[in-house]
């Protein structure tokens, strides 16, 4: 197997998609996470269709039986990782009296330890390889607020640090870290439905595929801890 073998979660819809879709294209074996059975089946069978090689699970990125299950069952299968985009990710936005203890649970359980359930379970395989890259997507509101946002945005802080933390710990192995912090993106994942008329100037998922891309094929010299991406429109 000469092909990159990459696990993306999140990969049923919008970035997550787009990602697989590309790296599928470039050739990478994409392992594909998501929780909805129907949309990550579909999205295996259209990557094979088109000549790539895709693998889908059924995966709560948040419980670490099943994280660690599939993980262990793509080493069973191929013996190596090469590459995690950590790109689950949900959102609730409230005034921060209006959250509740299930909110911040569930957004936590997601994007910070889903994020570190996936992370440490492809670890021990990249270390033992001396090589590997870890991806997340995290958001601009990794580094500023907005109101209404303090759950999602502390969620996003974690990430950053979570991150931050770890390529300290990892580099000197041989195993690269880099994040990506999008700003606004025409995606399923704000309250209005993707490609409706007041997101029109955002960026496209595709535009995050293609900077995702970008890192992951960088030569082995070279590392790109972050890269924030923004669209024209969007003041910083």
């Amino acid at each position: 197997m000469t092909k990159k073998i990459t696990l993306i979660s999140g990969a049923s819809r919008g970035i997550g998609r787009a990602v697989s879709l590309r790296l599928a294209h470039e050739g990478h074996f994409v392992i594909v996470l998501a929780r909805n059975a129907e949309e990550i089946g579909e999205l295996e069978h259209e990557i094979d269709e088109s000549g790539g090689k895709a693998l889908s699970f059924v995966c709560d990125i948040s419980d670490e039986q099943q994280v660690n299950d599939v993980v262990a069952e793509v080493i069973r299968d191929f013996q190596r990782i090469d590459c995690v985009v950590n790109n689950a990710g949900i959102g609730i936005f409230k005034p921060a009296e209006e959250i509740t203890a299930d909110d911040w649970e569930r957004v936590m359980d997601v994007n910070v330890k889903g994020t570190f359930l996936l992370t440490r379970a492809v670890l021990p395989h990249m270390k033992a390889a001396g090589s590997g890259h870890i991806l997340g997507i995290a958001s601009d509101v990794s580094k500023r607020t907005f109101a209404t946002g303090s759950l999602y945005t502390a969620s996003k802080y974690a990430q950053h640090a979570f991150f931050e933390s770890l390529r300290r710990e990892v580099r000197s192995l041989g195993i690269k870290v880099s994040v990506v912090y999008p700003g606004l993106v025409d995606t399923y994942f704000h309250q209005a439905e993707q490609g409706e008329p007041q997101q029109a100037k955002f960026l496209h998922a595709d535009d995050i595929a293609s900077a995702v891309s970008y890192i992951l094929n960088t030569p082995p010299h070279v590392l790109i801890d972050e890269l924030m991406i923004h669209p024209m429109s969007q003041e910083w």
